[in-house]
């Protein structure tokens, strides 16, 4: 059977377009992100920015790749990833061991965990003990609700699905306190002047980006990009902006 010259070029011309798309992929890394968590990520006029969000990129300038954003609810973070919409949950993610059965995390990146926020002012609430019986906001797909549920049952839980909503609930007087991580409600705290973070803490917790259990080696890859970043400055630089 003969094969044209012309057949031959198509050939090759579908081959170098089919490489160079591979080759593209190989570069691109495709992170999801719920950036609605201040100051890990959020937006501010249209663009992504947080502590996350610049940690994830000087990564991926460590290992030469391009980061492509997905956005997405925190409660479907884990879901997509495990459904290969991407191949990174960056989204001030805490390692547990009920997430660890089905991803992957990298070596822990800021140490947190959970507080209680109220009104500033607010003398009902002065520690965990006074939760009982009241009216507490949580993120929906986040630690808080289940932690509420095994150590606070008496609480009436209101679960949002926005990081903003639980804070606005307790400013307006519609709960009476919310549980959520510490670096972000010290944050909010601080900016906005309505609410104030309890001195005790209900846990203390790290922070890890999720990949998927076959993914060992870009783990590894972030794990050490991770010790680069930490040993040149890089790291304490946006500790130092954000936190």
């Amino acid at each position: 059977m003969k094969v044209t010259r012309r057949r031959l070029l198509g050939l090759f011309a579908a081959s170098f377009v089919l490489g160079g798309r591979r080759a593209r992929a190989q570069d691109i890394i495709r992170v999801g992100t719920d950036a609605t968590f201040m100051p890990f990520e959020y937006t501010e006029n249209g663009k992504r920015m947080g502590f996350d969000i610049e940690l994830i990129e000087a990564i991926a300038k460590e290992l030469n790749k391009t980061v492509e954003w997905v956005d997405i609810d925190f409660k479907g973070l884990v879901p997509g990833l495990l459904a290969n919409r991407f191949d990174v949950a960056a989204s001030a993610i805490y390692i547990t061991d009920e997430r660890k059965k089905v991803v992957d995390f990298t070596d822990p990146y800021y140490p947190g965990g959970l507080v209680v926020m109220v009104k500033k002012g607010d003398s009902r609430i002065k520690g965990p003990d006074d939760l009982a019986g009241k009216k507490v906001t949580v993120q929906v797909g986040t630690k808080s609700v289940n932690f509420l549920k095994e150590k606070f049952p008496s609480v009436e839980r209101i679960e949002v699905e926005k990081n903003q909503e639980m804070f606005q609930l307790v400013e307006i007087g519609r709960a009476d306190a919310a549980v959520t991580g510490k670096p972000a409600a010290k944050v909010y705290a601080k900016t906005r002047g309505t609410l104030e973070v309890l001195d005790q803490a209900l846990t203390v917790e790290e922070y890890g980006f999720a990949l998927r259990k076959s993914e060992s080696e870009l783990v590894k890859q972030f794990n050490e990009a991770l010790k680069k970043l930490k040993a040149n400055g890089s790291y304490d630089q946006l500790v130092s902006k954000y936190l």
